[in-house]
């Protein structure tokens, strides 16, 4: 199955130069998402918490787009500025893969864009 862009209602592309889901051999590649509310830049306020909540909600979103939800999600890689919120960021992270969690990779990162926390992209399948 050759590479596809899907496009749809909540997949238009944005300012910069990549795609928000690529598809390809029957995976679901997702843009790095971050913990800002839906329209709004920037990081929702109430730390690292709230910031994975709404990543992990972007996350969602994006999945249910193309018609997957997070058991189709075989690995994660997070990116976190402060390793010191590991455990944080874990808890919330749980509750959105509760059972059979996907692989995942968590990388210290010394910056990611405009004030964000954390970062995560995502590999899904059909």
């Amino acid at each position: 199955m050759p590479k596809t862009v899907p496009n749809m209602p909540g997949l238009e592309p944005g300012d910069l130069p990549f795609s928000k889901v690529v598809e390809a051999n029957g995976f679901v590649f997702l843009a790095g998402q971050v913990g800002d509310a839906l329209g709004v830049r920037g990081a929702v306020p109430g730390g690292i918490e709230a910031e994975t909540r709404a990543m992990l909600d972007n996350v969602g979103r994006l999945l249910r787009t193309v018609g997957l939800d997070y058991r189709d999600v075989v690995k994660c890689t997070v990116y976190l500025l402060d390793f010191t919120e590991f455990a944080a960021m874990n808890a919330v992270y749980r509750e959105y893969f509760p059972t059979e969690p996907p692989t995942r990779a968590t990388v210290g990162v010394t910056a990611l864009a405009a004030d964000y926390r954390i970062e995560i992209e995502v590999l899904a399948t059909r």
